[in-house]
């Protein structure tokens, strides 16, 4: 897997739709680990049910693509299987308890809720968060890969 990094330039209110989009994120990846601490036998696939559930109490939550929303509880599902995998290995001490987040700093979107432009210079936001079209810049060039080739974009 390669990663590529870009510095986005755009508005103050862009920016602040980006931080409404990290706090969403948050929420619902620590109401996916309230979820499983409360319902134990729910797996990955539940907590991924969860987060359109989520999206249907909270309106807020339903703003963010969602598929973003399935990468926040896919992010506590990873939590959780990483301490399940520290008891299996008797690892000493402590085992890693899931921890609710107090700071994230970014929103993951995975195939959709973006989009690329045609020369490669901007990207696009298209969930009702208002984030729209950033300008990017970095050393890389894009016009190398094609779009299906990009499988997530991380902002933040």
């Amino acid at each position: 897997m390669l990663v590529f990094e870009f510095k986005a330039f755009g508005k103050k209110q862009q920016f602040d739709a980006v931080d409404e989009a990290i706090r969403t994120v948050q929420f619902i990846r620590n109401k996916a680990l309230r979820f499983w601490m409360e319902n134990t036998k729910v797996d990955k696939y539940g907590l991924n049910k969860y987060s359109a559930v989520l999206a249907k109490e909270f309106p807020f939550c339903d703003d963010l693509n969602s598929m973003a929303r399935q990468s926040s509880s896919e992010r506590a599902w990873s939590a959780i299987s990483r301490f399940y995998d520290n008891c299996k290995k008797k690892v000493p001490g402590k085992k890693g308890f899931p921890q609710f987040q107090k700071d994230n700093r970014s929103v993951e979107y995975k195939t959709t809720g973006w989009r690329l432009a045609d020369d490669r210079k901007s990207i696009t936001f298209t969930d009702k968060k208002g984030i729209g079209k950033l300008k990017l810049k970095g050393t890389r060039d894009l016009h190398f890969y094609q779009r299906s080739q990009i499988k997530r974009v991380r902002s933040g």
